[in-house]
């Protein structure tokens, strides 16, 4: 297959022996690693963030040794946009977003295809672990779970249109770690024991309101803890530092363990109680993407799930008007939140995924 093909190398071992398989299969291949932000704009100052001087210069010998070229591009005024204003925005309206779904829906893929489209460059690949299917039956392209379970990565990709998924390559789909490491590690690759990146790239040592405060410029204010009737319980230090289902840190004494229920930014109140008010079987979720159909004119059986690293649970889902959906689950999900996203299965295939609606709307 005479294809022209950019290999996204963020400087670790996985997209590494993505170009290893890109070049070992025939294709031609041109490296380019993403430089999102300065450590300046997140107010970190080593170089140890994603995206640095140090991952540059993995991927460029990487490149060198598979006789590959390579180039850095700079796409840091549309990620600011897309994905740090948007993260802070969301994060001071009391909701809990995914910056990595807004960077692969707006930036990674798009960006690099628009980019390179002139250079007769046709497809992306990319480390993810997950494979991609061209269906005939529907005329459409699937994403598949990754064979490594532990590492499937479905579920920050719903967001792909089709345009983008025809465009794209997941060589590592059939694949383990393991298996990755040792392909690295024969081929002498300067990263094959690099340990993989864990925190949001943009968010230094996982500290949120630090980074919220110096890319905003706001200070995060002082408000009440209170029980769903109301009374008064405790101050919090500001909606944006709690997650929903959180019990750790909220330096409460109280008669009972007290769990983070809800938040309401328009009132600075992050609303506290028992661990059992925590449980919901129905789930609004917006903004959705449907990716092995084109959408839903009835109910249908699925599997869902809520967070990246949760099981999925069966549930029915309901088509609603305004383009979004209703999970109805067999049994209650714990700790729904906000902001976060919602991703559907039809086995080993990903259906579609969307955004858990506010609160108000559950």
């Amino acid at each position: 297959m005479d294809k022209k093909i950019i290999a996204a190398m963020s400087g670790g071992v996985d997209s590494a022996v993505c170009a290893f398989l890109l070049k070992s299969r025939g294709y031609t291949a041109k490296g380019v690693t993403l430089k999102l932000f300065e450590n300046e704009d997140i107010g970190a100052f080593d170089e140890r963030n994603c995206g640095s001087d140090e991952d540059i210069n993995d991927a460029k010998k990487v490149c060198e040794r598979l006789g590959m070229e390579h180039e850095v591009l700079s796409l840091k005024e549309k990620f600011k946009k897309c994905v740090m204003d948007d993260f802070a925005c969301k994060y001071f309206d009391g909701l809990t977003p995914n910056p990595c779904i807004e960077c692969n829906k707006h930036i990674k893929f798009t960006s690099i295809l628009d980019k390179y489209s002139a250079e007769g460059f046709t497809h992306v690949a990319t480390g993810h672990y997950c494979s991609i299917i061209y269906d005939e039956g529907s005329g459409r392209y699937l994403i598949k779970k990754a064979i490594d379970e532990g590492k499937d990565q479905t579920y920050v990709l719903y967001g792909l249109s089709q345009e983008t998924l025809s465009r794209t390559l997941f060589p590592l789909g059939g694949m383990t770690k393991a298996e990755v490491r040792k392909i690295a590690e024969e081929n002498g690759f300067i990263n094959a024991r690099k340990k993989d990146s864990q925190d949001i790239c943009f968010i230094k040592d996982g500290n949120y309101r630090n980074f919220l405060e110096h890319h905003t410029g706001k200070v995060l204010k002082e408000g009440d803890f209170r029980l769903s009737d109301g009374t008064f319980v405790a101050k919090h230090k500001g909606v944006p530092c709690y997650t929903i289902g959180q019990r750790k840190g909220l330096g409460i004494a109280w008669e009972h363990p007290l769990y983070v229920i809800s938040k309401d930014a328009e009132t600075n109140t992050v609303v506290v109680g028992k661990e059992e008010l925590l449980f919901t079987d129905r789930v609004i979720v917006e903004d959705v993407n449907f990716i092995a159909v084109a959408g839903l004119d009835s109910s249908m059986k699925a599997t869902a799930k809520l967070r990246y690293h949760q099981g999925e649970s069966e549930c029915v889902i309901h088509p609603l008007d305004g383009g979004k959906v209703l999970l109805e689950f067999d049994k209650p999900q714990r700790a729904v939140t906000p902001g976060q996203a919602a991703v559907f299965y039809s086995g080993e295939f990903v259906l579609g995924g969307g955004t858990i609606a506010n609160s108000q709307s559950l």
